[in-house]
């Protein structure tokens, strides 16, 4: 029996669908490419895409910026970190995390993680004791979720503001819910190696419409608040559009054409991630050289990380 042999990249991404090409060309032929830049009743593809997103994410607001950097940037400002304030976070990261830290003046103090590669919330309480800190800008690697209750319970027993890198867990669930809910705002990304892919791109998603307003004036809207498809109230803006600056973080309408189609199938590839992650895990659990961390949750299977502590330094 012929054994079938998988002959693609497995660390490209698919080619984009056909109908995210449609869009982007029908956008093109418009101009139309800034997300203000609207004729008569239409609406813009970056304010669709935030409705949509914020429909599929079940938050109450969602704002679309030109990367996930910018989106911690831009929440981590709206959250109130200035200069000079501890934000903790998680030592299995990537540098855009700590980098988003740093750029609004702040310092990162490191959190160890587990064998599982998630948040130790032992040393998360010990940090945030001997720091003082008021925020945890919790980044989930890989789309490794930690029990997401016993986070939001830490942060809240601890006075921590809880502000989640969503980049690797768009989809994810903890008990039903969506990652990206359970603090005061979710991050997104939809860089290339992302779960949509727009080149770059992202989004903030939040329930507070005091942090969306703040959030929404510094991606760089000074006075369009009413062509976003998923903000506040426009009496929100009044204090917001004076105390917040202008980052000039907004996603263009060429983006967000890309972006709509894949959202509408990102479940299917969700399902599809998953089913070949289980391949991948079951082959490698068999080799018994590989130990992998305990998946927990409705987790996206997007890539894979293991251990290999039975092979010494030489």
């Amino acid at each position: 029996m012929q054994k079938e042999t998988f002959q693609r990249s497995f660390t490209q991404q698919a080619e984009l669908p056909e109908e995210s090409i449609e869009a982007a060309i029908s956008v093109l032929r418009t101009g139309r490419l800034h997300r203000y830049n609207v004729v008569d009743d239409e609406i813009a593809e970056a304010a669709l895409l935030e409705s949509e997103f914020r429909s599929w994410q079940g938050a109450g607001f969602c704002l679309a910026v030109t990367s996930g950097g910018q989106a911690l940037q831009v929440a981590l400002r709206a959250a109130a970190v200035g200069r000079g304030d501890t934000v903790l976070t998680n030592a299995f990261t990537l540098a855009p995390v700590p980098g988003a830290i740093a750029a609004v003046g702040a310092c990162a103090v490191l959190v160890d993680v587990t064998d599982d590669l998630v948040i130790d919330l032992n040393d998360l309480a010990a940090k945030a004791h001997a720091t003082d800190a008021r925020f945890l800008l919790l980044s989930l690697m890989r789309g490794h979720l930690p029990d997401m209750d016993r986070v939001r319970e830490s942060c809240e027993a601890l006075g921590l503001t809880l502000l989640e890198d969503c980049a690797h867990t768009m989809g994810a669930t903890w008990n039903g819910r969506r990652s990206g809910s359970f603090g005061l705002a979710g991050c997104f990304s939809t860089q290339t190696y992302k779960h949509l892919n727009s080149g770059e791109g992202g989004f903030v998603t939040t329930d507070d419409p005091d942090f969306m307003a703040r959030a929404t004036i510094l991606s760089g809207s000074y006075m369009l608040h009413d062509r976003h498809g998923a903000g506040p109230r426009s009496d929100k803006f009044r204090d917001a559009r004076l105390d917040m600056p202008n980052m000039s973080a907004r996603m263009d309408n060429l983006r967000a054409a890309l972006l709509r189609p894949q959202l509408r199938h990102l479940d299917e590839s969700i399902g599809a991630w998953n089913a070949r992650y289980r391949m991948l895990e079951d082959s490698l659990r068999r080799g018994r050289i590989a130990v992998l961390p305990r998946r927990k949750g409705g987790f996206v299977g997007s890539s894979i990380q293991f251990r290999v502590p039975s092979i010494s330094p030489d």
